[in-house]
């Protein structure tokens, strides 16, 4: 199956939210090394203006990527997951993300370019932190959303024989 060209444009409504945890950032700032104290310790982040531990700034991923999957998983796109090659990443913060944060992403395809028998596939995550009393557990409100970060993403997905 080819990739379908009249992806670019298409955007896909963001999902479930993803309630970050304290346990969630020391387990991602372990695995990405990072070290400032304010990962792991609350006085930490406090003492840097934060209302609870504060988030490497590449954990922004783990929600993109949730994103990232309805794309993937849509059987119009084209895409077999087994030929992705993950070309490029880049975030943009709006704010760090914090323990106690909801966050949401919704999925924009910014551009599709054959490249061979394959393509280069960019996306844009655009993540929203839901406010108090925005959504119910597993809901997500049109509504009081902060902006969080933008992350953008180009795949490259190998075409047949490569």
């Amino acid at each position: 199956m080819t990739i379908n060209p009249d992806l670019q444009g298409r955007s896909y409504p963001a999902k479930e939210a993803y309630d970050v945890g304290r346990e969630k950032i020391r387990e991602f700032a372990r695995a990405v090394k990072a070290t400032h104290p304010a990962h792991f310790e609350l006085d930490a982040a406090e003492a840097l203006g934060h209302s609870d531990l504060v988030a490497p700034p590449t954990f922004a991923i783990i929600v993109a990527q949730r994103a990232d999957a309805q794309l993937i998983e849509d059987p119009d796109s084209g895409i077999d997951f087994s030929r992705v090659v993950h070309a490029d990443q880049r975030f943009i913060h709006h704010r760090p993300i914090v323990a106690g944060d909801r966050l949401v992403a919704e999925l924009h395809v910014d551009g599709v370019r054959a490249m061979g028998g394959g393509a280069m596939i960019t996306t844009r995550s655009e993540i929203f932190a839901l406010t108090a009393g925005a959504a119910a557990p597993g809901e997500v409100a049109d509504a009081a959303r902060e902006a969080v970060a933008t992350a953008t993403s180009s795949i490259l997905v190998r075409g047949e024989g490569q």
